[in-house]
């Protein structure tokens, strides 16, 4: 009896396993969770290179510089990714869809590059370098177009259910990026840390562009197109979309640019390998959400049973990954100089904690976009970007960058309140339709 336990026990979890991921919902959530490990991990290992390289200056007007080119992409969307995963798996012309999308995302992005190049002494002097310089103009709108392509490629993958090849993509990208800063500090400087996650991405959307993409759509090719009635059917539900979307990015990559700006490129430095380090952690309720969305728009019948499952699956891989931060943040962020650890691990302690209220506030964003409840979802985004670099803006600078996470837990821990309050009352409603009672 003994001697089988070992056995069975281990016969036991392997059939939970391989129950996970036959599940499309956990099966995805993991393909995701494993992209932003790895993403996250290897981008570690980057950054450590870097800072080997570069001193803290250059750190900070890099990772400015690479905030400004994912901002300008999110910008360029125009919601269409969210559109792609919602529509896409039932769209009677899928290639015309893709390719609509790649296409008006990649001229938008190309003209907003061009603009805030245009205008850098007004939005950004810090970062007027890259005006003065032709190559790095240059480059800095192809990496911008690339970032765009990036995006889209992903929502492309994540609506076929195809999150592996997701992971392959960003994988890719992420080891490419590794030897290029050593190389390139030699000819470009600061700039050389934006050069190298550029020429990286620019690989890996060619290999998702001409290799992942026709394995998930038969007889695909990357044509410029333009649909009108497809783009027209995507905007009036994207628009909502892409307004929230900008408010959620925001915080991320709005802040670095005004850290750069107010407070200098060494705090900079400082805050955005900190911010690198937390959002390990909210790389999972992201990754679960996003799941919630693709199996929603497949089943949206089966909604508030994936939604109880993506809560419990989150907090599940959430809760021990906080304490293992919590508890070693500060040795992890020393690999990248005592100084990073320094004046980053209160703010990562803090971001740390309040990756518990992402985790809901995530997953009830995603089930607001499935059923199509995109005032609300703008609502909670705006404020939430709002109040985060108000805040930021004006403590920040007199109490330094844990002012950030003094900002960031408070909005979160508001909104998260708001969503408790609005889950209960819609279970409420929905066990009375069905003739149950809350015990």
């Amino acid at each position: 009896m003994n001697a089988q336990q070992p056995n069975h026990v281990f016969k036991s979890g392997f059939k939970l396993t391989v129950g996970y991921f036959r599940n499309p919902l956990y099966r995805n959530s993991l393909f995701l969770i494993a992209d932003s490990a790895v993403t996250a991990g290897l981008g570690f290992f980057f950054w450590m290179v870097v800072a080997r390289f570069y001193n803290t200056v250059d750190v900070g007007y890099g990772s400015a510089t690479l905030s400004a080119i994912f901002l300008i992409a999110t910008l360029s969307l125009l919601g269409s990714n969210t559109a792609l995963i919602r529509f896409l798996p039932k769209a009677e012309k899928p290639l015309d869809m893709i390719n609509s999308c790649l296409t008006l995302s990649s001229i938008i992005s190309l003209v907003i590059a061009v603009v805030f190049i245009i205008g850098l002494d007004i939005w950004s002097p810090a970062l007027s370098f890259i005006k003065q310089d032709v190559i790095y103009s240059s480059a800095f709108i192809l990496f911008t177009v690339v970032a765009t392509l990036s995006n889209i490629l992903d929502a492309v993958f994540m609506a076929k259910r195809r999150a592996d090849f997701v992971l392959l993509m960003d994988s890719t990208y992420s080891m490419l990026k590794i030897p290029l800063p050593a190389l390139l500090v030699l000819f470009f400087h600061s700039f050389g840390i934006a050069s190298a996650t550029g020429v990286a991405m620019a690989i890996a959307v060619a290999l998702g562009l001409f290799l992942f993409v026709p394995k998930t759509h038969k007889n695909y090719k990357p044509l410029p197109t333009l649909n009108k009635s497809v783009l027209g059917n995507l905007w009036r539900y994207s628009a909502g979309n892409y307004l929230s979307s900008i408010f959620s990015s925001a915080s991320a990559w709005v802040l670095p640019i005004l850290i750069v700006n107010v407070m200098g490129s060494q705090q900079n430095a400082y805050f955005y390998i900190t911010w690198l380090l937390a959002s390990l952690l909210s790389a999972i309720p992201i990754a679960t959400s996003s799941s919630l969305f693709v199996e929603g728009s497949h089943f949206d019948e089966d909604l508030w049973l994936n939604t109880g499952r993506t809560l419990k699956f989150t907090y599940l891989l959430l809760i021990p990954a906080i304490v293992i931060l919590l508890l070693w943040g500060n040795q992890i962020l020393t690999l990248f100089g005592a100084e990073y650890a320094i004046h980053g691990s209160a703010l990562l302690r803090i971001m740390a904690v309040s990756s518990l209220f992402v985790g809901i506030n995530s997953i009830y964003n995603t089930i607001l976009r499935i059923e199509n409840r995109i005032k609300e979802v703008l609502v909670i985004s705006a404020f939430q970007a709002i109040a985060v670099l108000t805040v930021s803006f004006f403590i920040a600078p007199k109490v330094g960058i844990i002012g950030i996470g003094y900002a960031w837990f408070g909005a979160q821990a508001v909104v998260s309140l708001y969503v408790i309050i609005m889950m209960i009352k819609h279970n409420r409603l929905r066990l009375k339709k069905t003739g149950q009672t809350m015990d």
